[in-house]
Order: structure tokens, then sequence, then C-alpha cells
């Protein structure tokens, strides 16, 4: 069983990452889905709790829309209360040690503006680097992020485009969950 930590502001209106759990719900359906937005309105989070979630699972998915090229803030305060000093690092904090660490998010904007000479200068995987240091620094499995560009209805991508892809993730999601 796996355990997904949803950290999407108001799932609702999103077309992409809603899509993506529902793909994720339909092929993982041992997948344990924490919403951190729903559990947690008030930023209050509950590490104990949070921690308890994560011992249950080998395998966490941070799911999440990629804001200013990072995560939503929810998601960032997770993180800053529940990776504790002796319980994800530390002398005595190897109870993540070998888990597996899977980022999935979503890209409003199209891959052509992320390299050095586009509107964002940087490719994504330089965006992941933060990500990729908490897995190691806490002993975890760091698994390539899934992603996909293009996800604003905004900015004008066709809905039906936006489902596809998140569909296609989903289901990627789902055949790795399978197979570790």
């Amino acid at each position: 069983m796996a355990l997904l930590i949803l950290g999407h502001p108001d799932i609702e209106k999103s077309l992409a990452n809603k899509t993506i759990i529902e793909e994720l719900e339909k092929n993982s359906p041992d997948i344990e889905i924490r919403n951190l937005s729903a559990l947690y309105p008030d930023y209050n989070i509950n590490a104990e709790a949070e921690q308890k979630a994560l011992l249950r699972h080998q395998s966490i998915v941070f799911q999440y829309p990629l804001y200013w090229y990072n995560m939503p803030a929810i998601l960032k305060h997770w993180f800053d209360l529940v990776f504790t000093y002796q319980f994800a690092y530390g002398s005595k904090g190897d109870k993540l040690k070998g888990k597996n660490f899977i980022p999935s998010f979503t890209v409003g904007a199209p891959e052509s503006e992320y390299h050095t000479m586009g509107e964002h200068h940087f490719r994504i995987h330089e965006f992941c680097k933060n990500l990729e240091q908490t897995a190691y620094y806490t002993r975890m499995n760091y698994v390539e992020p899934f992603y996909f560009h293009g996800t604003s209805v905004n900015a004008g991508y066709p809905e039906e485009d936006i489902k596809s892809k998140a569909k296609a993730q989903g289901k990627k999601l789902a055949e790795l969950l399978g197979s570790i």
C-alpha cells in the first residue's frame, strides 16, 4: 500500500491534479490519500498523525501543482513539521530510511519555457533539487519526478488535453506503485 500526500490548496478547482488522483484511485485502490488542505484548512498539521501515516507505507507520493517554482505553502509547512529531528534525520532519525520518495506535480507553463534561454530560465529538474536532497538526507530512495506541462485552462490549454496528460501520469504512477 502506498501513501499519497496531496499538497494542492484547492483540489476541487484543479483539473490536472484532480484527474491524477482519480486515475490513481481507479488503478491503485489500496492507496491512502491524505489531502492536506482538507485535513488542515487552518494549517494546524498534526505531525504525529502524519508520521504514523508515513510509517504505514513503503512508497510515498507527493502530489501538487508547481507554484512559483516550488511546492504550495501547505506542503512545505507539512515537511517542516513532519520531517523532524530524530524521526526523519538525526542519530535516531531513521524512520523513513529505505522508503520511496516519489514527487508528482503539474506545471502550468509549456515545456519550451523551461530552459536556459526560456522565460523561466531553468529546466524543471533544477527546481527539484530540494526534493532530491530531502530524500537523500532522510535516507529515502528518490524516484525521478513525474510531471507534465501545460496544465492551465486559463492559459488556453484545452481541457481534454490536460485530462489526457493527467490520466497518463496517474497510470504511470499506478504502474510504478504496483512494481515497487
